[in-house]
This record gives structure tokens, sequence and C-alpha cells, in this order.
């Protein structure tokens, strides 16, 4: 079989399409920088943490409280306690039970740094069951 080329015309025909080449180019381009951008632009989020709204969980018959007060000062319970004696008055305020949930409260002033610094106490005193305390029925 034997066939016959026409390399009469050579021209192109014109072609009334848009490219969409370039423009996929562009819009993935703009997808990576988004992607990459989106994350960085939430670091400076105004947060209220002292309030909940979430239901009210019950509470153990004689829960043990930690107040972290504005002037960083620590009360247990009733009794005001040192971060340094911190350990020695769970043990007693717990009877050496490390199972038992720490409910912690502290001011709204209390900087972020701080209240991590008795968070890290307790974990350090063998306490990691801790629970923070708000305002219930706050708005958000």
């Amino acid at each position: 079989m034997a066939s016959k080329l026409n390399h009469a015309g050579d021209e192109l025909a014109e072609s009334h399409e848009i490219n969409v080449t370039p423009f996929i180019d562009v819009i993935l381009v703009l997808l990576i920088i988004f992607m990459v951008a989106a994350p960085l632009a939430t670091v400076d989020v105004a947060v209220d943490l002292p309030s909940s709204n979430a239901r009210p969980q019950p509470r153990p018959t004689e829960p043990i409280y930690l107040t972290v007060q504005a002037d960083l000062g620590l009360v247990l319970g009733e009794a005001p306690v040192d971060l340094a004696e911190l350990a020695a008055a769970l043990e007693r305020a717990s009877g050496g039970d490390h199972e038992q949930r720490i409910f912690l409260r502290a001011d709204r002033l209390v900087d972020y740094g701080d209240l991590m610094t008795v968070m890290n106490a307790l974990r350090s005193a063998g306490y990691i069951k801790v629970a923070l305390v708000g305002l219930e029925g706050g708005t958000p």
C-alpha cells in the first residue's frame, strides 16, 4: 500500500482557542504561595482562654484546686504555698495519689509562660492529670 503525502499548503491553520497552559502555571504558583503563607498568617491569633462554654464535668467530692494569682502566688486549696514546696504540699493534699486530677485555676493577668512553669512543676511532681478551670457559661 502506498500513500501520497500532500505537502502543498504547509500553512498552519489558525486556532481561535485560548492557550490555558500559562494560566494553569500561574494558578499553581499562586497555590504554592498561599500554602506557604497561610500558616504564617495565623501566628498572631488573639486567644481569651479563661472563659468556656463547655458543659461542666462532674467534679470529685474533694477536688484539689491549685490557684495561680495575678502576683504569681500559688494557693493550694485555701493555703498559700511556694513553688519549691509544691510537690510536698500536693503529696499531703492527695495522699500520695498521683492519678488524682489537679484543677488548675489562673488569673486572667497571669502570663502564659508563668502558667507553663507551674504546669511543669506539677509534671515534675508526678501529677500529669491537670484540668484547666475557666468561667462556665462565658462568652468565647
